[in-house]
């Protein structure tokens, strides 16, 4: 494994310090580690997800200082966690079962010492090695899956292949890394899989939020449910986001766009109530494809997806530790009429 930048210039997230997964000194006492997963050899439509982390990394207009003070949330999770970054795992497209092993390597590493792991894609191929080497640390089975995507990825073989982009959340349950009826899925919609595939996902006891539940249900009270399958005889959950799940208009660069999809709005809310709410021990923003991205939108998306969440995961650490629990409904400035304080509906 060669840990370092594959692809564009050699920096880290928003200016976080670095650390080298081949000395555990290096990361050691760290609350997040990030790693690039810059693979898209798993694609079935458009390729340029391996300059995916490149993305995510720069897609800033704020200084690259190690630090981002949350409005919302009133944490700086830069600084108030200790978030590092690795660099790349060498990922070689015409090799993807070294490239599948060598992820799940580094995210183990990174599980088994005691930091979250928060991978940057890629295409969603890595999930396999990503929650498969987080729940080699915390125990096939003790982790669920709650997984943002216009696609279930439930594929059996594509293109003659057992490993890619649409077969991932298959092969996990199959190895069982992660229980079927401990997997929710959210955003689907369109015209795949068919009936053989969901017929399979039905026997797993897969749970699937299809745009059309969640439109009339609400995006809320969906996620109360999953949350509450997600914990349920689990230790932890792990989040994956691939970025089509919004709808093309706010994140265009991406391979295999679905219209009708979440806004950017409802994306952001998710994942901050998932990382507030729920013991995230690892997480993973995927397809973000820059070749495709028209004025850096889904990569601004991406980059403020990671923010959010480690927000959420600083300001849930900050009231365990006794602070206030965060009200969502209190105005960041009040003025000379103050807003009174309600915790109603929480």
């Amino acid at each position: 494994m060669r840990y370092g930048p594959m692809f564009g210039p050699d920096i880290t997230f928003l200016g976080v310090e670095r650390c080298d997964l081949g000395d555990a000194e290096s990361f050691a006492g760290a609350d997040v580690v990030i790693v690039g997963a810059p693979f898209d050899g798993g694609t079935s439509n458009r390729p340029g997800a391996r300059f995916g982390p490149m993305a995510l990394r720069q897609a800033c207009y704020l200084a690259h200082d190690g630090s981002r003070p949350s409005l919302a949330l009133r944490v700086d999770p830069l600084r108030d966690l200790k978030v590092l970054d690795a660099g790349d795992v060498e990922c070689y497209s015409g090799d993807i079962e070294t490239s599948i092993r060598d992820i799940e390597e580094a995210v183990h590493t990174i599980s088994a010492s005691g930091a979250m792991p928060l991978v940057l894609g890629g295409d969603h191929t890595i999930a396999l090695p990503d929650a498969r080497g987080v729940a080699r640390h915390h125990g096939f089975g003790r982790i669920s899956m709650i997984h943002f995507d216009a696609h279930a990825d439930t594929g059996e073989i594509e293109f003659g292949h057992l490993y890619g982009h649409g077969q991932p959340m298959r092969r996990l349950i199959e190895s069982e890394a992660i229980r079927g009826d401990r997997f929710l899925q959210i955003g689907l919609r369109g015209y795949w899989p068919g009936p053989e595939t969901l017929d399979w996902m039905a026997g797993q006891d897969m749970r699937s939020y299809e745009m059309t539940e969640i439109v009339e249900r609400g995006l809320t009270e969906c996620l109360t449910e999953a949350f509450a399958i997600a914990t349920d005889e689990c230790d932890g959950v792990f989040l994956s986001v691939d970025i089509d799940v919004c709808d093309p208009a706010h994140a265009p660069g991406t391979g295999t766009p679905e219209p009708g999809g979440l806004s950017a709005r409802q994306l952001l809310d998710a994942v901050r109530r998932i990382c507030y709410e729920l013991p995230v021990v690892g997480m993973e923003v995927v397809e973000v494809a820059p070749p495709y991205d028209h004025a850096e939108i889904t990569a601004y998306l991406g980059n403020r997806v990671i923010l959010e969440a480690l927000s959420a995961i600083a300001r849930r650490r900050e009231v365990a530790a006794g602070g206030e629990p965060w009200d969502p409904r209190k105005p960041l400035l009040a003025g000379r009429h103050p807003v009174p304080p309600t915790t109603e509906g929480l």
